[in-house]
């Protein structure tokens, strides 16, 4: 093919891409259905414009439009791993995982049940083998999500919906193409009749191999990248490279699933290049592989849609009826999945709960398109698949895309907006005419001041005040009417405000760079956990959110068991390190959270509510100050060292920015400037990577600073420490079971716990223990404990404790203080096993042996 000619269709496809997306918003139809619509129109008229007599003149461009080489690998090799990589790049993992179990049902078990459904009810109203059958069915359980997702979020339908959706799609194209895979071989050795359970035997191997070579080519890529930091061009280019050798190796290598291969990977690189990279660096690549996304999705739409007139060429009466079939079973396997299946995960509390309207609009928007289409292309390409087959295949395939797209697409939104997904609820509009009254207000007194600051006509001032006083007055009027929402609501709306406006000052934090990328990652997850449990749950959700951003984790939880069991400390000293980090970053974000309160939301919503809020803000940073303190008591200095660190980063920020002040007013010119940005820069680096922390002297400074062992030695105490176990605890948490053995006492070195016996409770805080009595009386527990802050607990068991009982004063004073406090007689704890004149210097022989 002529290379101008070539160069002269891509370019002209480019330029429909450029009028497709206008168009789309014009005509108010989804973006794919206006591609589709676009590729066949082309076909059509480079088919119509070769056959005709009426001009020759463009018969070079139809031959070229109609001979492009477009086949099943160039979409599967060459498209495929874009769309899938970049999806995995943008989309909230950490928000993903808690979902996990949803998505990972809905999108597995949907595309099985589609499968099957769609294979056996071919099998039974057509001749064709059960492979064929079942194949087609792979074929078309693959959707598109693009289209209800963009109308959820022109809509603002909840977030964690729209994320169930988009992490279907991603795990459902895997899925649908791995299953493709395994029936496309059982048709090429032509197993008429193949086993599902030996087809669904092989699946997990496939994504397993998969899975290991994304992840493995993924930290190869994340090691070459940290080599290269000062090159961010180099981390782009090695980021390109890698969805694409990922996918060949996991093909043409191994023989495991190449999409799962690329999904792992984009996985692999979400997590771990945040704290690698740069953020500007880490940034600029998330926008790369937007755009080469954003070319890819159309482009695989539009070709997809020129193989459309090919595909369809030798359509029989009967292949409607076998269409049809495919609609209906399609239809229905999807019907059982959002009508049967979500509302059971949704009881057993395994999903959040989508409104039947919702789940009608994601019934209606299951369009399928290119990949439903390049895998149907794959099977008429492949010279081992029968003729007839290969037609058969084709033609369902197609027809049944062009039904989804056509019928489905261009009626989406008057489906939504049948099911009245398109209007605002009820407090929602009450909300927004106060907004409107609210802002109008303020925006009459800066134009005010304008006036007066410009000296403007007096009469034009006058003219335009009156227009806008009327239109103020209005909105005014109408927001009194819709004043009667309840404060419970004005607390919700509130707090999502709140959570919304932290959620935007922890993005400009991190573009001024005075917090990292990683941990804005995670300071930004809590922040939208809370937008979402505040919509969700009011003000208990928004507080169980927050107790959850500071609680500590299953991972944390596995460290501390290998840290304590196999000596392992890495795990502990990294996640450690991470939660100092997160905690620091969530306390300084949450101190310009007040100003918001009073500046916009006591406006809108009053003073009682503002004052709601600020009291819940008080507590979070309460919480937040809480568990900090936990962590400077055993690592003291380590905060100190962050703190500089943030200080470090503030200060070379406020550098770079009055540079640039004196670069635009001239002050400097270009070279001085290049010269003080490469001087921050080589600062910056040495700034960002982040103090190490040793966990080795933990217990040992723990036991130190704890006034019950005031009176041990420095050979007591670190014997003593070795003997200690030490246990994380929630809020919330059970410590201690009423009725059960004594075997332990406890000590709390960070944090408050709870005692409770007969109806009557006691709070202990820092430095205070309990489960003393119960040991030294030889009975079973009487009361529960319970932390009521994310606390830590040294445990030490019976037999060492009587014996630090014995030696140490301090303690031993402690123990009676206690007792008598709760009017328990201490001579019953003691009894003349304890000598109270007992020498100084025996006290100090403290420590149990180890």
């Amino acid at each position: 093919m002529d290379i101008v000619v070539l160069t002269t269709i891509i370019a002209t496809l480019f330029l429909v891409l450029g009028l497709a997306e206008p168009l789309a918003a014009r005509l108010r139809l989804p973006y794919s259905v206006i591609l589709a619509g676009l590729g066949i129109l082309i076909g059509v008229a480079a088919s119509f414009f070769l056959r005709t007599d009426l001009t020759d003149a463009l018969n070079p461009v139809a031959e070229a439009i109609l001979g492009l080489p477009i086949r099943s690998n160039v979409f599967l090799y060459v498209f495929l791993p874009t769309l899938l990589f970049q999806v995995t790049l943008g989309i909230n993992l950490r928000r993903m995982l808690d979902d996990w179990v949803p998505i990972l049902v809905l999108a597995v078990v949907a595309v099985v049940v589609a499968t099957l459904s769609v294979g056996y009810a071919l099998a039974w109203a057509s001749a064709l083998p059960l492979a064929a059958c079942l194949l087609i069915g792979a074929i078309v359980s693959t959707t598109d999500p693009s289209a209800v997702v963009s109308i959820f979020r022109s809509l603002s339908a909840p977030r964690r919906l729209t994320r169930i959706i988009e992490g279907e799609s991603l795990l459902n194209d895997a899925a649908a193409i791995a299953l493709f895979g395994l029936f496309m071989g059982f048709v090429m050795l032509g197993t008429p009749d193949p086993s599902p359970g030996d087809a669904l035997a092989r699946f997990p191997m496939l994504m397993a191999g998969g899975a290991l070579t994304g992840w493995l080519a993924a930290r190869a890529a994340l090691w070459l990248m940290a080599l290269f930091a000062a090159w961010e061009r180099a981390q782009i280019s090695i980021s390109v490279a890698l969805p694409y050798l990922g996918y060949i190796l996991a093909e043409q290598s191994i023989g495991a699933s190449g999409v799962i291969a690329v999904v792992s990977a984009g996985i692999t690189l979400n997590l771990g290049a945040p704290g690698r990279l740069r953020p500007e660096a880490w940034a600029n690549m998330r926008e790369v592989w937007d755009l080469l996304a954003h070319w890819a999705g159309a482009l695989i739409f539009i070709l997809a849609a020129l193989l459309i007139p090919r595909l369809l060429q030798e359509v029989r009466a009967e292949d409607f009826a076998l269409i049809g079939v495919v609609i209906l079973a399609a239809t229905g396997a999807r019907a059982v999945i959002l009508f049967g299946l979500l509302p059971l995960l949704t009881a057993l509390r395994l999903s959040p709960t989508v409104e039947r309207p919702y789940r009608v609009a994601i019934l209606w928007g299951g369009l399928r398109g290119a990949v439903t289409l390049a895998l149907a292309l794959a099977v008429t390409e492949s010279f081992r698949v029968p003729d007839g087959i290969q037609r058969v295949v084709g033609i369902l395939a197609t027809g049944y895309t062009l039904f989804t797209l056509i019928v489905q697409g261009t009626t989406l939104r008057a489906v939504i907006c049948r099911l009245g997904l398109d209007r605002l609820s009820p407090i929602d509009e009450a909300l927004s005419r106060q907004v409107v009254a609210v802002s109008l207000q303020t925006v009459r007194e800066d134009v005010a001041r304008t006036t007066v600051n410009y000296d403007l006509d007096h009469d034009i001032v006058r003219s335009e005040a009156k227009l806008f006083g009327e239109r103020l007055d209005e909105a005014v009027k109408q927001a009194e009417a819709g004043a009667n929402i309840l404060d419970r609501d004005r607390v919700t709306l509130g707090l999502i405000a709140l959570a919304g406006h932290e959620r935007d000052t922890i993005l400009a934090r991190l573009r001024e760079r005075t917090i990292s990328a990683r941990m804005a990652e995670r300071v930004t997850t809590d922040a939208e956990r809370l937008i979402e449990a505040s919509r969700t749950g009011g003000r208990n959700g928004y507080q169980r959110a927050a107790r959850r951003s500071v609680a500590y984790g299953r991972a944390f939880r596995a460290a501390v068991v290998l840290n304590n069991r196999l000596r392992l400390s890495a795990p502990l000293a990294h996640l450690t390190a991470d939660r100092f980090e997160h905690l620091l970053s969530q306390r300084l974000i949450l101190r310009d959270m007040g100003g918001f309160i009073d500046r916009r939301i006591r406006r809108i919503h009053g003073r009682r509510v503002a004052d709601l809020l600020h009291e819940l803000l008080a507590r979070r940073i309460e919480g937040v100050e809480t568990a900090l303190d936990g962590l400077r008591l055993q690592y003291p200095g380590y905060a100190e060292r962050l703190e500089r660190r943030f200080i470090r980063r503030t200060a070379l920020r406020l550098e770079e920015r009055e540079y640039a002040t004196m670069r635009e007013d001239g002050l400097i010119g270009a070279e001085v400037h290049t010269t003080l940005m490469a001087d921050i820069a080589r600062r910056r680096a040495a700034n960002e990577a982040r103090p190490r922390l040793d966990i080795a002297p933990q217990r040992t400074e723990l036991v130190r600073r704890l006034p019950l062992f005031s009176d041990l030695d420095e050979s007591g105490v670190r014997r003593l420490s070795r003997a200690l176990r030490t246990r994380y605890a929630n809020p919330g948490e059970l410590l201690m079971r009423k009725d059960a053995a004594a075997r332990s006492v406890f000590f709390i070195a960070s944090g408050a716990v709870e005692i409770e016996r007969a109806g009557q409770t006691w709070r202990l805080g820092r430095g205070e223990m309990f489960g003393q009595f119960a040991v030294l009386m030889h009975r079973t527990r009487i009361f529960e404990a319970r932390a009521i802050a994310p606390s830590t607990i040294l445990v030490l068991d019976v037999a060492r404790f009587r014996r630090l009982v014995r030696r140490s004063t301090a303690l031993r004073d402690a123990v009676r203080a206690s007792a008598e406090k709760r009017g328990i007689d201490p001579e019953a704890l003691f009894g003349d096993a304890t000598d109270a004149t007992q020498p100084a210097e025996a006290a100090r022989q403290a420590a149990p042996p180890a």
